[in-house]
């Protein structure tokens, strides 16, 4: 069994489609398949079970997909070690990030990095759930909670803050706000309760605020509607300077957060992932500390 073997075996398993498979390789789906077919006649056992839902892995290929991991890393590894640590980082990465880190930070820090390295191609994915690194839907991804299961190496990136705010014109015809009491006055603006799905994001309960009657799973629309004066809700500190028609309110009111970066345990052995995610941890702390400087 050679690597090209073993990395369109991957390509199918993380896939579980030879249509995926075709796209992450730009490989056509049936070449993929007779592949794949010859590999199973060779091997004399069956890697997949085909169903409408797709190919899944069998018993057999279970077994096999911890030694073909095992080979990209060495494969890669070595690729890493040839070009050496002084040319830069290069190849593509991809970044599952939820929407608010992906809209607000990572543009700016990402075009920093790809600035002092040239050879560097990043994707960002701004969605808001958890990733499956396991089928390699992303190299890493950002959390808003630090996961308790799974292989997984997690480091934490950066605290940050979000505060309560509104835009000026929606405060100048709306009651004072001079406590959260007063918010019970007030059409809030939050996330789509059963749409949370990270207990870290139930910002609204925290403050104890049972209802948004305007919702949105997604940060951007939620800030839109604050900055076209729809109502009060919680936005992050290092949002606020790309919505100067927003307000603090209640300064004393003030949330904590972190961003974890979490990736599949095996790739601590991948330089090149190593050195990303260094970067791009001294990048978004800093970038963090610039914008709520400036909210």
């Amino acid at each position: 069994m050679d690597w090209d073997d073993l990395k369109l075996f991957l390509a199918v398993a993380r896939a579980e489609s030879l249509s995926g498979a075709g796209k992450a390789l730009r490989l056509d789906p049936a070449t993929i398949g007779r592949r794949i077919a010859r590999l199973e006649h060779d091997l004399g056992a069956r890697l997949f079970a085909k169903s409408p839902q797709g190919y899944a892995l069998t018993e057999e290929g279970a077994r096999i997909l911890a030694h073909a991991e095992r080979a990209e890393l060495a494969v890669t590894g070595a690729a890493e070690e040839l070009r050496g640590r002084d040319q830069g980082l290069t190849g593509q990465i991809r970044i599952g990030a939820p929407d608010g880190c992906a809209n607000y930070l990572l543009p700016q820090v990402l075009a920093r990095i790809c600035d002092a390295n040239p050879g560097l191609e990043v994707q960002i994915v701004a969605l808001p759930r958890v990733f499956n690194l396991s089928k390699r839907e992303a190299d890493m991804a950002i959390a808003v909670s630090r996961p308790v299961t799974g292989r997984m190496t997690v480091q934490k990136l950066v605290d940050y803050h979000l505060s309560l705010a509104a835009s000026a014109n929606y405060l100048a015809r709306s009651p004072a706000i001079g406590s959260l009491a007063d918010l019970s006055q007030h059409r809030i603006v939050g996330y789509i309760p059963d749409m949370i799905f990270d207990k870290e994001l139930d910002y609204l309960s925290q403050l104890g605020v049972d209802h948004a009657a305007l919702a949105s799973n997604s940060v951007s629309v939620q800030l839109n509607w604050l900055r076209h004066g729809a109502g009060v809700g919680v936005v992050h500190d290092f949002a606020r300077p790309a919505a100067p028609e927003l307000r603090r309110i209640l300064p004393e009111v003030r949330l904590e957060r972190a961003f974890w970066l979490i990736r599949h345990a095996d790739d601590g052995r991948v330089l090149r992932l190593n050195r990303f995610a260094d970067i791009l941890g001294q990048e978004l702390r800093k970038e963090v500390g610039r914008l709520e400087a400036a909210a």
